[in-house]
C-alpha cells in the first residue's frame, strides 16, 4: 500500500536536503490529502495514472485553493512519484508532465520605515522585565538588519554572536549557510542582550543547571523560542507601536528588509544572497520597488518630464 511511501519518503528528504521540521510536516499533510483523496476514488499512490491526478489538481481548484496551494501539492506528488520511481517502486512516474497552475504573483505586503522605527521603538520598551525587554529589542533589530527567517532567527546557537560580529553566519533552508552583515545598532542590541545572556548562563552554572546552547534560550522542547510564541511577541509589539497587527508578522520584517534596501539602490543579487534564496526569480517579486523608483528617476531628471 502506497500510504506506506511517505514516511520513507520524508526521511529521504530529511537527510538528503536537511529540510526542517516544518517543511516535512507541510509535505505529509499534503501526501496525506492526496492520497485520501486517491482513494476515494478507489485509486492509490501505486496504480493512479495522470488522469487521476489531474482530477485530483481539478477537485482542489473546485474547493477554492489557491494557485499556490494546488502548485505546492502537485510539487509534493511529483516528489514522491520520482522517490518511488528512484526506489523501484513504480516503473513510471505519472505526475513527470502535468503542468502545475503556477503562483500567483502577489506583491508582498511590507512596512513603510517609519513604521518599522516604531516596532523596534515598542520591543525596547515591551517586556515585564529588563531581560526580556534587552531580549526583545535584540530580536528585533536582528530581524531587521538581516531579513532572517524566523525559524533562522529564533534557533541561532549563542556561538554565532559571540566576539562582537560585524557578519553573521546563519544556516537556512537545507543546512545552506550564508553570511549576512549586521547594522551598528543590531550590534549594540546583541552586545547588550548578550550581557544579559551570560548572567543567566552563570546563574544557572550556579544552581548546577545546564547552559544553553540558543541565544534566544527558552523551555520549549527544541530549547528555543518558538515560531509561535514570536509571532504572538511581535503582534503585542504591532499593538503598543500603533501599526496594524494584520500588517504585521515576521515575515513582513523579512520583506521589509529587502524592500527597503532595493529602495535605496541595492543590487537584486545581492538580496538574494542576503535573503539565501536559491533562484533570483523568487527574489525578483520585489522589482515592483525597482521599477517605482526607476519611474520617479524619470519624472525627477528626464528634460521632457518636467513642465515648460
Amino acid at each position: 500500500m502506497s500510504a506506506r511511501w511517505i514516511a520513507p519518503f520524508l526521511e529521504t528528504i530529511a537527510a538528503e536536503r536537511g529540510a526542517a521540521a516544518n517543511t516535512l510536516a507541510a509535505y505529509e499533510r499534503d501526501l496525506d490529502h492526496a492520497l485520501n483523496w486517491l482513494q476515494g476514488r478507489g485509486r492509490d499512490f501505486c496504480d493512479a495514472a495522470r488522469d487521476d491526478i489531474e482530477a485530483y489538481l481539478v477537485a482542489c481548484d473546485q474547493q477554492g485553493l489557491s494557485r499556490a496551494t494546488r502548485a505546492r501539492r502537485l510539487s509534493a506528488i511529483k516528489q514522491i512519484y520520482r522517490f518511488a520511481f528512484e526506489e523501484g517502486l513504480r516503473s513510471d512516474n505519472p505526475a513527470v508532465q502535468i503542468a502545475g497552475p503556477g503562483r500567483d504573483k502577489r506583491l508582498p505586503k511590507t512596512l513603510s520605515i517609519e513604521e518599522v522605527d516604531r516596532l523596534l521603538e515598542a520591543a525596547e520598551t515591551h517586556g515585564r522585565s529588563e531581560t526580556d525587554r534587552l531580549r526583545n529589542a535584540c530580536l528585533m533589530q536582528l530581524l531587521y538588519a538581516t531579513g532572517m527567517r524566523v525559524t533562522e532567527l529564533v534557533s541561532l546557537p549563542v556561538a554565532a554572536a559571540r566576539g562582537d560580529p560585524r557578519m553573521l553566519l546563519i544556516r537556512g533552508k537545507g543546512g545552506k549557510e550564508r553570511m549576512v552583515p549586521l547594522s551598528p545598532p543590531a550590534r549594540a542590541a546583541l552586545a547588550r542582550w548578550l550581557e544579559a545572556w551570560d548572567h543567566q548562563a552563570d546563574a544557572a552554572r550556579a544552581e548546577g543547571k545546564p547552559v544553553p546552547a540558543h541565544l534566544f534560550a527558552s523551555r520549549s522542547k527544541a530549547g528555543h523560542l518558538t515560531r509561535h510564541a514570536f509571532y504572538l511577541l511581535i503582534k503585542e509589539f504591532a499593538v503598543k507601536a500603533g501599526v496594524s497587527p494584520a500588517k504585521v508578522t515576521p515575515h513582513t520584517l523579512r520583506h521589509a528588509f529587502a524592500t527597503h534596501l532595493l529602495a535605496n539602490g541595492a543590487d537584486l543579487r545581492a538580496i538574494q544572497t542576503l535573503l539565501g534564496h536559491a533562484d533570483v526569480a523568487t527574489t525578483e517579486i520585489y522589482t515592483h520597488v525597482l521599477e517605482e523608483r526607476l519611474r520617479e528617476l524619470v519624472l525627477d531628471h528626464h528634460p521632457l518630464a518636467k513642465d515648460l
